[in-house]
């Protein structure tokens, strides 16, 4: 969907994806930057409410909400683009908290932002240096967006980067819909989602579902919980 904010032009996308979350962005409007751009777009996502106009809160940690509504919702931003992911309505949450039902985060970056190339060594482990190629632009990107995705869906304020999230295995990036060409993606199986965990201080481990996907110039990674409630839940 197109929309208009002042004398300029949104697009708005609502869109399903392989693990059953549900995804909104909000692009181009290109006549606006910097605060401006996000005011714009956070009012369309405002405006594109089923039943009335959503507005996003923030707890004291930092995690958003919606008011009124019991869904876990996680939102990420860069100039162009503003997406929020949502989980299903889970009542019996207090959102405010960490709860494996209600896990997840998004993050997404430019695919060619060479400084996540240039700082890699600052957020990535010796195991995942080794990992993920040098470089690889577009592969440190998404290293990169998968730690902000999973520092979200861990909701520990403090982590980290280097010592307390680890990727064990990077997720190949997939579709942005259900509804794909297999011979650009191939057949998309268990194996080609990352996984991730998170050392908290107590020495307790949490382990979180990968999958990316790129949509126009950008990489965005959803992290959740293999507990997280879902849309039309299916294995992963």
């Amino acid at each position: 969907m197109n929309f208009e904010f002042g004398m300029e032009e949104f697009v708005y996308w609502r869109h399903p994806t392989l693990p059953c979350i549900k995804v909104e962005e909000i692009t181009e409007g290109d006549g606006f930057s910097g605060a401006a751009w996000l005011e714009g777009a956070r009012q369309i996502y405002g405006e594109n409410g089923r039943e009335e106009y959503r507005e996003i809160g923030h707890y004291q940690n930092g995690a958003p909400f919606l008011y009124n509504s019991a869904a876990r919702i996680s939102v990420t931003h860069c100039p162009g683009l503003l997406a929020v992911a949502t989980l299903p309505d889970t009542p019996e949450v207090q959102l405010s908290e960490y709860s494996d039902r209600a896990a997840l985060g998004i993050d997404a970056e430019r695919n060619d932002r060479v400084q996540a190339q240039k700082l890699r060594d600052r957020f990535l482990s010796s195991d995942e240096l080794s990992m993920i190629p040098a470089d690889d632009v577009r592969q440190n990107v998404l290293a990169w967006t998968i730690k902000e995705a999973v520092y979200k869906a861990a909701l520990t304020e403090g982590l980290d980067f280097r010592e307390q999230i680890h990727i064990s295995r990077m997720p190949k990036l997939g579709p942005a819909t259900p509804v794909f060409d297999v011979k650009e993606f191939g057949d998309f199986t268990q194996a080609d989602y990352g996984r991730s965990e998170v050392l908290d201080a107590d020495g307790k481990r949490r382990e979180f579902i990968l999958y990316s996907y790129e949509s126009d110039d950008f990489i965005i990674t959803l992290a959740y919980s293999p507990r997280s409630s879902r849309f039309n839940k299916k294995p992963m």
